[in-house]
Parts: C-alpha cells; sequence; structure tokens
C-alpha cells in the first residue's frame, strides 16, 4: 500500500508545511487561522485560470455561510460539485483550497462550489455536517442561480471528505436531493490509533498527537464519534449513497480508514473507484509542486464528468 520511500517531490512538500506545527488548541490555533487565508491568496497570487468566480452566500442553520464558485469556461448549464475543504475540522478555508478547486473545475469541466463550514473546537459535531448539508440542499434548489443542470456531486478532502460521505449518506436516508458522485480524497473516516498506516506513518504529514487532538476537538465524546453522521464507517448500510471515487496515499496514517470505507462501499453494492498513490502523503493533492497532484486531480476531474455527463 505503500511504496519504499515517499515521493521527492511531496517529501519537500511535506518538510516545507511541517516548519509550521499543528497547533492543538488556544491562542496558537486563532494565530494561524488569522495568518492562514493571508498566506494562501499569496501563493494563490497567479492561479489555474478557470472560466470565473463569484462569492456566494449560502443560507444555513446558524447564519450564512460563505462560498466561492468556480465556474469552468464555456457556457453554461454545468453539473455543481459542491466541494468540502480539509483541516482536521479546525483549520481550512475556502482560500487554502483554491488552487485544488481551480484544478477540479478545469478538469471536470462542472462548477466547484467550494463552501465555508463551522469549524471546531467552537463548534463541535454536529455543526460542520449541518451546515454541509444545508449547503447541498441549497445548491440543489438553486439550479438557476448556479447556472446548473440539477446534477450534483459533492467532494471534500480530509475532514472534508468525511464531510462529503455524510452528506451524501444524509441525501440517501433522508429521501434528499440526488448526488450523483461524491469524492473523497484521504478522507478522515474510520480512523483506528491501531491500523498499520497510523502506526507506520504517523508523523508524515500528521503525527498521532494531531489526529487525537482534531478527534477531541470535534466529536468531543465517545457518543458522538460513534454516530454514522460523524463517521459513516458506522452506519448500519451504505446501499442507498452515491457512487463513489476514494482516494488514498500511500505514507498516510489515514489511508486504511480511507481503504475500509471503500471497502465497506463496495460490499453494500455502491459502485466504487479506489485508487492508491502509494509513493504520497496527507493533503497531497493540494501540493501544487507535486506533479502526482496534477494527475490524481485529472482522474478525479474524469470521474466527475463522466458521473454528471459534463
Amino acid at each position: 500500500m505503500s511504496a519504499d520511500q515517499i515521493d521527492p517531490q511531496a517529501k519537500r512538500a511535506a518538510t516545507r508545511q511541517s516548519r509550521i506545527p499543528l497547533p492543538h488548541g488556544g491562542y496558537k490555533l486563532k494565530l494561524l487561522r488569522l495568518l492562514t487565508d493571508p498566506l494562501s491568496r499569496l501563493q494563490n497570487l497567479n492561479p489555474p485560470s478557470v472560466g470565473a468566480t463569484e462569492s456566494v452566500a449560502i443560507p444555513g442553520p446558524a447564519g450564512d455561510l460563505d462560498a466561492r464558485l468556480y465556474r469552468p469556461a464555456g457556457d453554461p448549464p454545468y453539473p455543481t460539485v459542491v466541494f468540502f475543504h480539509g483541516g482536521g475540522f479546525v483549520l481550512g478555508s475556502v482560500e487554502t483550497h483554491d488552487w485544488l478547486c481551480r484544478h477540479l473545475t478545469r478538469e471536470s469541466e462542472c462548477a466547484v462550489l467550494s463552501v465555508e463550514y463551522r469549524l471546531a473546537p467552537e463548534h463541535p459535531f454536529p455543526a460542520a455536517v449541518e451546515d454541509a448539508y444545508a449547503a447541498v440542499e441549497w445548491a440543489a434548489e438553486s439550479t438557476a442561480a448556479l447556472g446548473g443542470t440539477g446534477d450534483i456531486a459533492v467532494a471534500g478532502d480530509s475532514a472534508g471528505g468525511n464531510l462529503a460521505a455524510v452528506t451524501a449518506l444524509m441525501a440517501a436516508e433522508r429521501d434528499g436531493p440526488a448526488i450523483e458522485r461524491q469524492v473523497l480524497l484521504y478522507p478522515g473516516i474510520g480512523v483506528d490509533p491501531e491500523q498499520e498506516s497510523v502506526n507506520e506513518h504517523a508523523g508524515v504529514v500528521l503525527s498521532r498527537e494531531d489526529i487525537e487532538w482534531f478527534s477531541a476537538a470535534y466529536y468531543r465524546s465517545e457518543i458522538h464519534r460513534r454516530n454514522p453522521y460523524a463517521d459513516p464507517i458506522n452506519a448500519g448500510d451504505l446501499s442507498g449513497v452515491a457512487p463513489a471515487t476514494v482516494v488514498t496515499a500511500g505514507f498516510d496514517p489515514l489511508r486504511d480508514g480511507g481503504r475500509a470505507y471503500a471497502e465497506r462501499l463496495v460490499a453494500d453494492g455502491v459502485a466504487t473507484r479506489y485508487e492508491n498513490y502509494p509513493a504520497m502523503v496527507h493533503g497531497f493533492m493540494t501540493m501544487r509542486d507535486v506533479d502526482r497532484a496534477r494527475d490524481a486531480i485529472a482522474d478525479v476531474g474524469a470521474d466527475l464528468a463522466d458521473a454528471l455527463d459534463a
């Protein structure tokens, strides 16, 4: 499941990233949040071109949710991909994932709606889930405003991959919006501290302490952790959810949880494409200097285009 060594480009990117350690609460977390968006905007000064971008306010359960709509080149209508950023449920934003969403728009020829959601520890589970599902419902009801075809997919990376899977599960169980595809990029699903990937690769991008703190900040209790809307690996039946693309990375501590979820989907009869990138690390699809990131985004974009007839 992992290569003999980490891809050199990914290793360099991970080393640069590790120079700013992840804070585990308090003042340092607030400071990193304040710095993240300005730093991301500096990185995004020469972004991949798309047809247009637009700031959107989405009605949420606790107030409007900020979002950014990326439109592909060409004339509407377009299918819509609702995207949720990663960051352990405590970090991340539209800005941190601008590069990925732009490339995903180009490769899929779909409009990508990148959504902000409430972050833990200030807003623990189920706040992010409530926001994510509200965004999907709004997208389904706002075809004209989005220039959409009415076809919808959900996607996300890491914690956002968890939210994409949960919204697909909720939509299936609640007879909610029709979701044509769920794209889960190294998702934070089914993580167990005894898994081989955690034991072997904790410390590569994500330490065991990072994983434990993110989990505690978001779930707050073992009761919540076992809720299928907190971690969909706990669902009794996944047979009604949207067809899936699941991507994992060989040197990612979260790899085995993502693979286990893909296996659950297949066992419950859900059409699933699972792809492991053996020499990659957690978060690699946001690493702009890693060639395999672009390859992976192109493959995911093709899955979305096929599913949504883009």
